[in-house]
């Protein structure tokens, strides 16, 4: 059974579940998610002899909002999972992200190889950092109606999402899923009318995304979107704090998964990038996974394909 607890950690208080024993493995989710978007990991990965722990990552649900937006920094979020590791008492972990989490991965993977056994981004790539800072880039290019753009506008995504969060969830997980009909877009704001007004409302959820499960994602966001949006406020931040690292390998034992109906993998330049990773990652563990018809919640939408491959890269290597 999942059980969940409070934990200090890197000078904030995080709320954790947890399931299984073995050799760790911490699933980090991404926006607007919680603890619980890895619900259908749980059972797969503890049966299969792992330690799984899924955190509340700082700024959502139960764990601590901080209130400076600077506090959101990449650097404050690695520092988070690496205090995670050896708060649990270990020494060394997996680390699996998806959307904001995999890039937190990711960076575990680059920052600290020493505390990371093997890392798996599911949605997002592995990090490139580009001739100048991201929210500069897509303001230039989409006249600042990339969603980045919007999101780092203070208090005005703020205020969209949390008129009615539920309704404003349930819009986010259908308009980025597999399930939605068309071809897949750039994630473009009008920023008179906001995010919200232009995505479908269904009628009917998704058979991999229920009522309950909207309930429990609800309840997260009871203390508002402002420390989930202050991660994407930090973005210009982050490519200047990572210039130590341009152009480093990630080193540690690898697997990207993603799917061929997600916008993420579709962003500018993200096509061909992900083409050459088997040239730039050395331990890359097999050639990217697409995913057929899947979007961009790639561990709720096909549990048992992500729950598969990520089985078959953690048996490998314990």
């Amino acid at each position: 059974m999942v059980e969940h607890r409070m934990i200090d950690v890197n000078g904030v208080r995080l709320h954790i579940a947890e399931e299984g024993e073995g050799p760790l493995v911490v699933l980090l989710h991404g926006f607007p998610e919680s603890w619980h978007s890895w619900h259908r990991q749980f059972g797969p990965l503890a049966a299969a002899g792992f330690r799984v722990v899924a955190p509340d990552q700082r700024g959502y649900g139960r764990s601590d909002h901080p209130a400076d937006v600077a506090a959101y920094s990449i650097l404050h979020l690695v520092g988070d999972v690496v205090g995670l590791i050896h708060a649990l008492g270990e020494e060394r972990a997996y680390v699996v992200g998806h959307d904001w989490g995999a890039p937190v991965a990711w960076h575990t993977a680059l920052l600290r190889p020493d505390v990371v056994l093997g890392v798996a981004g599911l949605s997002v790539p592995p990090p490139t950092r580009g001739p100048e800072p991201p929210l500069v880039a897509m303001e230039k290019k989409f006249g600042g109606r990339f969603y980045w753009n919007y999101f780092d506008r203070p208090g005005v995504a703020d205020a969209e999402f949390g008129q009615d969060p539920r309704t404003a969830l349930r819009k986010f997980f259908y308009a980025a899923s597999g399930d939605r009909p068309g071809k897949v877009e750039q994630p473009l704001v009008d920023p008179e009318r906001g995010w919200l007004a232009a995505m479908p409302d269904p009628e009917v959820l998704p058979d991999w995304f229920t009522e309950t499960d909207l309930d429990a994602l609800t309840d997260s966001f009871s203390q508002g979107f402002t420390g989930a949006l202050n991660w994407y406020r930090n973005l210009d931040r982050n490519w200047e704090l990572t210039a130590p690292w341009q152009g480093a390998a990630i080193t540690p034992p690898a697997l990207y998964l993603y799917g061929d109906r997600d916008p993420v993998p579709a962003f500018p330049g993200a096509p061909e990038f992900i083409a050459s990773l088997p040239d730039r990652m050395p331990n890359l563990h097999r050639a990217p996974v697409a995913l057929a018809g899947c979007g961009h919640w790639t561990q709720q939408e096909r549990p048992d394909e992500v729950n598969a491959a990520l089985i078959d890269f953690l048996t490998a290597r314990s």
